[in-house]
């Protein structure tokens, strides 16, 4: 117990003389150290929201406003046409110089503002178009030229959310341009009786409900920053009411080749401080803008760190608090809180090491129900609130479950060993993903914002919750952590984080609960829902090693039409029938935007599939492939630029239920099950690899679960110019879905079919 009465900053003891007071220095230092770091955060903060307020112009340039006008008013003439003498009849009481020069200070604070309205209202509209994405490449048209003055108007060094009060609001396309568009992407998957059936619903939709719903959509386009980002947020991921694991998280991999340490605290020690890293340059905001010829969204960015999802009976709710000095970290079943700062400063890798080592060498065994515990988060959720509500509201569990909800991040020091190794690297990488994606199904806490893992031979990786932000966000996050822990932190040769360590640190604490035999057997029954469908899970990872970015450019066709034709391909083999697919696609070109579908399933790569298995020539075939895709490059763009079709499709039904409305179009449409689910992680930061120099530091990419019972997930990243990483999952329920063969189709497609006869 003498880590608590450290703690403690005073004592007293009430004697016959009096009352004994007795200070620790020791701990008074380290309230004032840590209330030190808050203020300064605080402060940072406050600098940053006035840079941001201003941006594209710069604080400074208020001074530059204000000398300006004073020089002028000094050689008598008049830059305000007479408003500045308005001004100075009301400041009667001051002398006539102090008159003069307060007048002309608000004259200028005045004219300052009305120029950076001017500036931002210019960027605003530059921001807004987006023709530049639909030229032929070498072909730029006047009005692309002119827009290119955005870079006069976009200041420098911009902060990571400069950008946000310029971006343009998400349009809300037209009814009758969407419903063309979803009747055009509906006719490859429907017979000629199905279509017209349903072009004679869309068609009484679009000329009687669709324009009273679309008023009702404008006026909330109007009002909110995204008509579509917060309904999203709640009904497609907070209200659903059945398991988060599997059905909505995902995962992220270590380097596929490289283990950088064998020792599991070290990894540990390396990788929390690189992501404690990350935060302070997130809460300075010096990460850099993600630009894509213009700045992308970054309000996701917000809640990456101390942010939790709360189980709820009818919704779930996101909660974020502003910092969090510590993380929970689960080992063997027990929980612990890890301290990351000490004495008001960060923790150093060598110091978090021997943290992490501390929690491993501690013999202590859980206590009854605690082992299993984090299961309540992987089954489904009305059972988790009410268990939360009855057994988690009050007392040490209440404490304790604070302790894990605040922290920074969820950590698990797994005693698993995975990644690439062995007789069997193919295997063992699709265990390795299975791991990550649900683990032992009470060994993650699938409600925080994400969760490190760490395993015993030193691989490591991620798996986050969904709902707070989408895959991209959190790629950036993973591959600056990457990258730092190797390349920048490094290791001794023995394999130890480098650093000193400060001899005064407290143990980690161990959490403490009193958990019911009632709360036991609920615990269990949320263990058996999600061990059942984790084991249902189907997982392969296939890196192909031999082909990539550089032979797909050279028959200048976009890499991602190149894989996406592919897998319509692999999935007509597979199944005989082609399948309404998904791709996801983002809308961070405006504010608060997450993500839009690409129907790419079209009739043009229909038509090429059909051209290719039926014997056509290799010219009809090539022409018919170059079609198809340039086809879903369109689709892609429209889908950027808020011309997509599902989340307006998606906010019309919303509103259709709101007002009481049914409407056999929308839900026609919104029953459609997504049996080919897809999704590219695109590598975000590139200059931090180095792909020549240091070829087997390659990332893997991630994955995530099938949506349908019956379909594929797939998840594809591309690795500079010779790597394409895929993650492919199904069910095993399913006898028509088998993800090894699968994958083994969809690798020869490119191997072969395309590479021989296509380049």
């Amino acid at each position: 117990m003498a880590e608590a009465h450290q703690a403690v900053a005073f004592q007293f003891t009430i004697t016959p003389e009096g009352i004994d007071l007795q200070l620790s220095h020791q701990a008074l230092r380290q309230v004032y150290l840590s209330g030190l770091r808050s203020w300064k955060k605080r402060v940072t903060r406050l600098k940053n929201n006035v840079i941001t307020g201003v941006y594209p112009a710069s604080p400074s340039s208020w001074l530059f406003v204000v000398i300006a006008i004073l020089a002028t008013m000094y050689t008598r003439s008049d830059p305000s046409m007479g408003l500045i003498a308005k001004i100075q009849e009301h400041l009667d009481s001051l002398s006539i110089q102090c008159r003069t020069v307060v007048s002309a200070v608000l004259f200028s604070t005045l004219l300052w503002f009305s120029l950076i309205f001017t500036m931002r209202l210019c960027l605003k509209q530059l921001l807004s178009y987006h023709g530049w994405m639909f030229e032929q490449h070498g072909k730029v048209s006047n009005t692309t030229k002119i827009w290119a003055m955005v870079r006069i108007f976009s200041g420098r060094q911009p902060l990571l959310y400069s950008y946000q009060g310029s971006l343009p609001n998400l349009p809300v396309p037209a009814v009758k341009d969407t419903v063309k568009r979803y009747l055009e992407s509906a006719r490859p998957l429907m017979s000629d009786s199905e279509y017209e059936r349903m072009t004679t619903l869309a068609k009484e939709f679009e000329s009687s409900l669709g324009n009273r719903l679309q008023w009702y959509l404008k006026l909330k386009a109007m009002w909110a920053s995204n008509y579509v980002s917060d309904w999203w947020e709640e009904y497609v991921y907070l209200r659903g009411r059945g398991p988060i694991m599997v059905n909505s998280n995902y995962y992220g991999m270590d380097f596929l080749y490289v283990t950088p340490t064998p020792i599991q605290a070290a990894r540990a020690g390396n990788t929390l401080h690189a992501c404690l890293l990350y935060r302070r340059k997130l809460n300075r905001e010096e990460i850099k803008p993600v630009i894509l010829n213009v700045p992308l969204c970054a309000a996701q960015c917000e809640r990456i760190f101390n942010t939790t999802r709360i189980p709820g009976e009818e919704t779930d709710s996101l909660i974020h608090w502003q910092d969090s000095e510590y993380v929970a970290v689960f080992h063997r079943g027990r929980y612990f809180r890890l301290w990351l700062y000490h004495a008001g400063r960060m923790l150093s890798p060598r110091e978090i090491e021997q943290q992490i080592q501390r929690i491993m060498d501690n013999p202590s065994p859980p206590v009854p129900g605690e082992a299993k515990l984090g299961a309540l988060t992987a089954g489904d959720r009305i059972p988790w609130a009410q268990a939360r509500k009855e057994f988690f509201s009050s007392g040490v569990n209440k404490r304790s479950l604070d302790c894990i909800e605040k922290a920074a991040f969820f950590v698990t020091l797994d005693d698993d060993e995975q990644g690439m190794r062995g007789d069997d690297p193919a295997g063992n990488l699709d265990r390795y993903a299975k791991s990550l994606l649900h683990g032992k199904c009470y060994d993650r806490w699938f409600d925080k914002s994400f969760t490190v893992v760490v395993y015993k031979n030193g691989k490591n990786g991620l798996s986050a919750e969904h709902s707070w932000a989408d895959a991209p966000i959190m790629a950036h996050v993973w591959e600056y952590v990457m990258t730092t822990d190797s390349f920048q932190l490094g290791y001794t040769e023995e394999g130890h984080c480098k650093g000193d360590v400060a001899s005064s640190l407290p143990p980690p604490t161990r959490l403490t609960w009193d958990i019911p035999a009632e709360c036991q057997e609920r615990i269990e029954r949320s263990l058996a829902v999600a061990q059942a469908l984790a084991d249902d899970v189907d997982f392969h990872v296939l890196p192909i090693q031999e082909f990539g970015k550089g032979a797909i450019k050279k028959c200048k066709i976009s890499p991602d039409a190149f894989i996406q034709i592919a897998l319509q391909l692999a999935y007509y083999r597979n199944r005989g029938t082609f399948s309404l697919t998904y791709e996801a696609s983002m809308t961070r070109l405006f504010r608060e935007g997450r993500t839009e579908t690409v129907r790419s399933c079209t009739s043009e790569s229909c038509a090429f599939i059909r051209a290719l298995e039926g014997g056509e020539s290799k010219e009809a075939c090539r022409h018919l492939f170059r079609t198809a895709a340039e086809k879903h490059q369109h689709l892609y763009r429209m889908a950027m630029t808020g011309g997509g079709i599902d989340r307006h499709l998606f906010c019309l039904y919303i509103v259709s239920k709101y007002l009481g409305e049914e409407s056999p179009f929308l839900n026609k449409v919104l029953s459609e099950t997504w049996r080919l689910s897809t999704s590219q992680t695109p590598l975000q930061q590139v200059e931090l690899f180095d792909f020549v120099n240091h070829p087997d530091y390659t990332t893997c990419g991630g994955g995530f679960g099938p949506v349908a019972d019956d379909g594929y997930g797939v998840s594809y990243i591309i690795i500079g110019e010779n790597m394409i990483n895929l993650h492919i999952s199904c069910k095993h329920s399913c006898p028509q879905t088998v993800s090894t063969p699968t994958c083994a189709f969809f690798h020869y497609q490119i191997k072969l079919r395309y590479k021989n006869c296509y380049m």
